[in-house]
């Protein structure tokens, strides 16, 4: 994951959204467990509270389950809810505004597909990657869960 963050949304809500496209890009597979809050917050360098609000988005669109000891996990059915819902936010937010630079611009189809670049092969180099290699912990070596600290818990 990329450790920059754009100061126009939320660092939860960026944190939420750098999820869905390693679910989408098949990173985190349906079953794979996420890192645990406090490994990201100490990661990036941000309060832990901020990753619990972007995982706990993630529960509340059931994308994500928490299994209560043991962290959280990639739901089943996640990657196809997910596409459904990206295909349409594109087709209804986002074509009318490519298609109307492409018009504008006078592109050919042709002329698209020959010069278009190819897609990245990891959206977003992070631990929430390595997870799948097992080399961060996703649990809490402490306490045994992923629950984000305590509320006196003020690390950034």
């Amino acid at each position: 994951m990329d450790p920059q963050w754009d100061d126009s949304l939320p660092i939860y809500r960026q944190l939420r959204d750098r999820v869905v496209a390693m679910i989408l890009e098949g990173v985190l597979k349906e079953g794979d467990p996420l890192p645990s809050v406090r490994s990201v917050a100490a990661e990036f360098r941000l309060n832990p509270l901020t990753v619990l609000k972007g995982y706990q988005q993630l529960v509340d669109e059931r994308l994500v389950e928490k299994r209560r000891g043991r962290g959280m996990y990639v739901s089943d059915g996640a990657r196809r809810a997910l596409m459904t819902d990206e295909r349409q936010r594109f087709l209804q937010d986002e074509w009318p505004k490519v298609y109307a630079t492409i018009q504008r611009l006078g592109l050919s189809a042709a002329e698209l597909l020959n010069s278009g670049a190819p897609a990245p092969t990891t959206p977003y180099p992070s631990t929430l990657g390595q997870v799948q290699a097992g080399t961060v912990p996703t649990r809490d070596d402490q306490t045994g869960n992923n629950d984000g600290g305590d509320e006196n818990d003020h690390g950034h």
